[in-house]
């Protein structure tokens, strides 16, 4: 079978839907594939159903805080099988909900592998199709791990649709899913142990600020075990042995399940991007600025596929679609604007990041005023009987603007968007405490912590 399209998008997550609409909308005849059901890692293996469990756990651990304070928590507890049921009831309906609406605003939907038979030829599943842009946004999958055993680990995805939640559980890795997981995990009654390599977890936030959350996870039960590598996993009559070796001292966990958290990688084996003639590297499709493949100038890519400088998040992921969308349309150069995006690890609490680190703003010449606040006593945090929160804002002494913002609190992830706003838009800290916020709420703790 033969037939011919202006787009072909490979991957029918968010940045995908996004590109292909957009194209359709403006006449194109567009086309999409994905060999897994529609909606992307975000939506169905990801984001979205993380958060509803984590309403469950925010639950029960704004129960325990309140304890003694007027509430009496009793024997409330996380029944996991209703969890998960709730769980689908949302991700259930969005494959088809978004197959029908990409049909409905003009576009192909497909279903099979996609390959590259050459530089602008597709098979899918069998069938090859002539087309004359390809966007590739095929996401990321869990990156290889090399010690013997590691095929007795179960991924991401498998985590959010487990039956039941074992009483020992072991987080390979010390990034966004070990720490949220374990997060979840602890308030519904397992024992989380992460285990990371280096010599502390989630390297891209704040140092302070993650060894806050390090011991405020620790008093929900999350034992994080630093610079400590896996040597290996054994089956055992009663679940799992973790054998690891910590400065090269010998030693083992034992656990009932072991889950993959050690990061992502781009997913491309698939693809066959020889024939494409689309040149990548580990990072991903290796593209310019205007996200056009550096080798075939017919192909685009987005999202957690290529070599940007875009964070892997899916708002980026989209904002990248968009922009390539636009690109093709109209034979642009446009970079994508990756200004002031923030990034949470949904742990409870929260720990955001916006813009610099406080190492990275003084390395690029900036005089940062480093205003560092310890927020735990504060009324908010008083009224929901939280005990842990702190801010660091980075204020170039220059013009008064924010250039980095580091928040680790309860809420904090929506005060981190009033934050990106006003770093975005140029908001010197003056203007930002001019602004009279609704009293008492967390937004309005954003004057005192600037």
């Amino acid at each position: 079978m033969s037939d011919d399209y202006d787009l072909l998008v490979i991957g029918a997550g968010m940045a995908g839907i996004a590109a292909a609409t957009k194209c359709s909308s403006q006449g194109w005849r567009v086309a999409i594939v994905d060999e897994l059901p529609y909606g992307g890692t975000c939506a169905l293996r990801g984001c979205d159903p993380k958060k509803i469990l984590r309403r469950a756990a925010e639950v029960m651990e704004s129960a325990r805080l309140m304890r003694g304070k007027g509430i009496d928590n009793g024997d409330l507890s996380i029944n996991w099988g209703e969890l998960m049921n709730h769980k689908h009831g949302f991700t259930d309906p969005v494959p088809q909900s978004m197959e029908e609406d990409l049909r409905a605003h003009g576009v192909h939907t497909l279903h099979g592998t996609a390959t590259f038979t050459g530089p602008t030829s597709i098979d899918v599943s069998g069938d090859t199709y002539d087309v004359s842009k390809v966007l590739i946004a095929t996401g990321a999958t869990p990156r290889p791990l090399d010690f013997p055993g590691q095929e007795h680990l179960i991924d991401s995805t498998e985590f959010l649709n487990l039956d039941a939640l074992p009483p020992r559980i072991v987080f390979v890795g010390g990034g966004f899913v070990s720490f949220e997981f374990a997060h979840i995990a602890a308030r519904a009654g397992s024992s989380p142990v992460i285990v990371d390599r280096g010599a502390r977890p989630l390297k891209a936030f704040d140092a302070d600020l993650v060894e806050l959350l390090i011991d405020r996870g620790s008093e929900a039960g999350v034992e994080v075990q630093p610079s400590t590598n896996i040597t290996g996993v054994e089956q055992t009559n009663d679940g799992y042995r973790v054998h690891i070796d910590r400065s090269g001292t010998p030693a083992t966990i034992d656990a009932d399940l072991v889950v993959h958290g050690a990061g992502r990688v781009p997913d491309l084996s698939r693809l066959n991007l020889e024939a494409g003639q689309v040149a990548y590297g580990k990072h991903g499709v290796e593209v310019a600025g205007h996200l056009q493949s550096k080798t075939n100038p017919n192909v685009y890519a987005a999202g957690d596929s290529t070599d940007t400088a875009g964070m892997p998040l899916t708002p980026v992921a989209v904002i990248e679609a968009k922009v390539a969308a636009s690109n093709m349309l109209k034979s642009g150069s446009t970079v994508p604007d990756y200004a002031a995006i923030p990034t949470a690890v949904f742990t409870i609490p929260e720990l955001v990041r916006i813009g610099m680190l406080e190492h990275e703003a003084r390395d690029s010449g900036l005089n940062v005023d480093v205003r560092y606040t310890n927020t735990s006593g504060w009324y908010s945090n008083y009224r929901i009987g939280e005990t842990a929160g702190a801010t660091k804002i980075l204020v170039d002494k220059s013009n008064d603007r924010i250039v980095g913002a580091h928040l680790f609190g309860a809420e904090y992830a929506e005060l981190a968007n009033t934050i990106s706003m006003a770093i975005k838009h140029g908001l010197t800290t003056r203007q930002i405490k001019s602004t009279t916020a609704t009293y008492p709420s967390t937004g309005s703790d954003l004057g005192s912590m600037i």
